[in-house]
């Protein structure tokens, strides 16, 4: 992924991830919120192809963007492993409609859940050492 890529532009990759929010997605209204975006790298097997579910579910990035007023600026991304491993990958995730800043809708996997969104963040304290 680009550093400087948009979030609109992550979102709507074809590039399987999953996402998750402090509430529900709508960048046209530029209401606050902070958005997790986890990054699943492709194995043979994978879930949703012909291995039935085997396979692994493995995150090889993580993005993170608080949005407000003013847009959505990316406060963390990581590619390290080891800090990637920390964090808890929401097997829950379900199909999950967002609308990006343009007002285009797009179906992405993933799940509104405060409780860990907070657990990220704080996470990603200890990791940065604040």
């Amino acid at each position: 992924m680009d550093k400087n890529q948009p979030i609109d532009t992550v979102l709507a990759s074809p590039q399987r991830k999953l996402v998750v929010a402090n509430k529900e997605i709508d960048l046209s209204n530029k209401d606050a919120n902070t958005i997790f975006i986890l990054i699943i790298q492709e194995s043979q097997g994978s879930a949703g192809g012909r291995g039935g579910g085997s396979g692994s579910r493995r995150i090889n990035e993580i993005l993170a963007f608080s949005c407000a007023r003013t847009g959505c600026t990316k406060f963390f991304e990581s590619h390290d492993m080891e800090e990637i491993e920390q964090f808890e990958i929401p097997y829950s995730a379900v199909a999950l409609d967002i609308k990006l800043s343009t007002g285009i809708e797009v179906v992405v996997q993933g799940l509104i859940d405060p409780h860990l969104v907070q657990n990220y963040q704080e996470l990603i304290s200890q990791i940065k050492g604040l």
